[in-house]
């Protein structure tokens, strides 16, 4: 009888430019694994490692300790093979049905073991607390902190080389990289992706902008509350994120911008097979990583931050992804501020024509070319020098990257918007900044005198709101209190209230609003937010009061209060600061978070611990 011969391929270390060209690239992509099936015999895969695993203090101990170790993961069914010394990959789930967004996850971690088998690693997945924006109250952002501390303790604790690192709805991607950059291992990012296209009689509707548009109706009366209803399920269509430019399609750019994922990931839909074949290939490169030691703190450096920023500008990015990239730079200690926000990006083009800013949708930007035929159209502002997690820089990875749509990637002579990148405003109501994007408000508010129309909560605005007897006017500027870190507290997407009925009926669409909160990335409209000091720390805005006259001038990125200094001084000593929580993760919260301007990350959380292992538990 002749022998069956059985060659077991896996992915070559040398590192390829995109998903488009993975299986295109010059040379042999696969070779043949040294390897046996059986897991025994030479183990090439040790002798290409540099340094000792964290993972063989574990699993490579004699005694009673690697007993203790290895036997109750042999009650998975693990063979004695396992732990002979290749990198284990934790792989970071934050699937949760409370998360529809990453719903599709527990299929998403399939993908990615077989990446890792494949390249001769150790899979195992862990769960970490899962934020759902759709659900958690009062604000998935107040959980932001917490969740970082549980992704960076389950890696820190247990034996693990690599991560990969599963993240979809918005406060999930910033959550497990600030909680995976405080440990500092060789790590992946693999987003969700987004859902496929909403459609409402058939027309394209995309999630939170067309909510706001169609909320808006229904109050101006030219939309009943069935039609309304009957739209819910036309525009969630399918698993994933928000297929608008909302935070979650931002932060997925903002991963792949980093250099923290393969090419393509930030648009490939939830659904599409693409995605899945993402997943095992970002299998596959962590396991080479860690025998790269290629750790997150040599990808994440001021210019990939930097590349990030500009990118945010090119695709209309969420404010949101300003008070997140923050926090991350503080994880690593990489000098990241407010104004770098102006300076480096805010007058790059918009070039994605993309809800909110534009008329398409996620499934159309991923079509027309994605992430990678943005940053090609943008190079000239990008540092292309910086490294990427496949191992090359981020100008090889997009040397070549097609774009197949004009209407949604416009080219860079032909923009979107002029300037749209986050402008960010300071004055006496804002020593430490605000933020506001160009992009997504309108022209003629950019330069603006009116009269505070004041909330001094979020229960007051929506008390008063729909008063027909309210006295408010286009002219007029919206100012809420309270919604910062502290004041909500999580510092929620309330910033964009929504307008009187009364002026929706005269076919007033925007006006200037401004809070110490943040918005929906899906959202639009004139709006300044993430005001610092926030109300509740006694910042300027705490001082504002009904009648005074408020100054926005954009281009000149000023916010000024129309109120003299003396009389600032006497409403300051009348203040007294909201009541604040007593017990509990909102204790903590509130008693160490830090300001918007700074990232709202707690301060004790500011830097990292690193990978050192830990006492022995038995």
């Amino acid at each position: 009888m002749p022998t069956a011969a059985i060659v077991i391929f896996r992915a070559c270390p040398r590192p390829v430019a995109s998903l488009r060209n993975w299986w295109a690239a010059p040379g042999p992509v696969l070779r043949p694994a040294r390897r046996p099936l059986t897991g025994q015999g030479p183990r090439a895969h040790e002798r290409l490692q540099q340094k000792p695993l964290r993972s063989r203090q574990w699993f490579g101990r004699e005694g009673k300790q690697g007993f203790y170790y290895r036997s109750w993961l042999k009650g998975l069914g693990l063979p004695h093979d396992m732990f002979d010394g290749r990198p284990v990959i934790g792989i970071c789930n934050t699937w949760s049905e409370l998360t529809p967004c990453n719903s599709s996850f527990r299929e998403l971690a399939e993908h990615v073991k077989r990446g890792v088998y494949e390249a001769g690693g150790f899979p195992l997945e862990f769960p970490v607390m899962s934020l759902g924006e759709t659900q958690v109250r009062p604000t998935a952002m107040l959980f932001r902190n917490l969740a970082s501390m549980d992704v960076e303790e389950s890696i820190r604790a247990n034996p693990i080389d690599g991560v990969v690192l599963l993240m979809g709805c918005d406060k999930t991607t910033p959550s497990l990289l600030m909680g995976a950059a405080s440990v500092d291992l060789p790590t992946i990012g693999v987003s969700g992706g987004p859902s496929l296209s909403g459609n409402w009689r058939g027309k394209p509707v995309g999630s939170g902008t067309g909510v706001i548009e169609m909320s808006e109706m229904v109050r101006a009366g030219t939309l009943s509350q069935a039609e309304f209803t009957e739209a819910e399920a036309c525009m969630q269509r399918s698993k994933g994120s928000c297929m608008t430019m909302g935070t979650a399609s931002t932060m997925a750019s903002m991963v792949e911008a980093l250099g923290m994922s393969l090419p393509e990931n930030a648009a490939i839909p939830a659904v599409d097979s693409r995605r899945f074949r993402l997943a095992h290939l970002s299998g596959r490169r962590i396991v080479e990583m860690v025998r790269e030691d290629l750790r997150m703190s040599k990808v994440l450096t001021r210019k990939a931050f930097a590349n990030a920023i500009r990118a945010n500008a090119a695709i209309g990015g969420s404010t949101n992804a300003v008070i997140h990239l923050l926090a991350i730079a503080g994880r690593l200690g990489v000098q990241l501020t407010l104004q770098d926000w102006d300076e480096i990006g805010s007058r790059l083009p918009c070039l994605v024509n993309l809800k909110p800013s534009g008329e398409y949708l996620m499934e159309d930007f991923y079509y027309a070319g994605g992430l990678p035929a943005v940053l090609r159209e943008i190079s000239q502002h990008l540092d292309l020098d910086a490294l990427t997690v496949n191992g090359r820089t981020l100008g090889e990875n997009i040397a070549d990257a097609p774009c197949w749509n004009r209407e949604v990637i416009r080219p860079l002579d032909q923009p979107l918007r002029a300037e749209a990148g986050i402008a960010v405003l300071r004055g006496n109501l804002a020593p430490d900044g605000a933020v506001v994007k160009p992009s997504a408000a309108s022209p003629h508010l950019l330069r603006h005198r009116g009269r505070a129309v004041v909330f001094e909560s979020i229960e007051e605005m929506k008390a008063r709101i729909d008063d027909e007897a309210l006295d408010i006017d286009e002219t007029c500027v919206m100012v809420l209190k309270n919604c910062g870190p502290r004041g909500y507290p999580g510092m929620a997407e309330v910033g964009n209230m929504p307008l009187p009925p009364k002026l929706l009926r005269r076919g007033i669409t925007d006006i200037v609003r401004i809070s110490d909160a943040r918005m929906s990335g899906t959202a639009y409209g004139t709006v300044v937010l993430h005001v610092s000091p926030e109300a509740a720390a006694g910042g300027p805005l705490a001082l504002v009061r009904e009648g005074d006259y408020i100054e926005l001038d954009v281009e000149a990125r000023r916010l000024h209060l129309d109120v003299d200094e003396a009389e600032l001084a006497r409403r300051r000593a009348e203040w007294t600061p909201p009541p604040a929580p007593t017990r509990g993760w909102a204790k903590v919260y509130v008693d160490h978070v830090q300001q918007a301007h700074l990232g709202a990350d707690l301060d004790f959380l500011v830097g990292g611990s690193g990978d050192t292992v830990g006492r022995d538990s038995h």
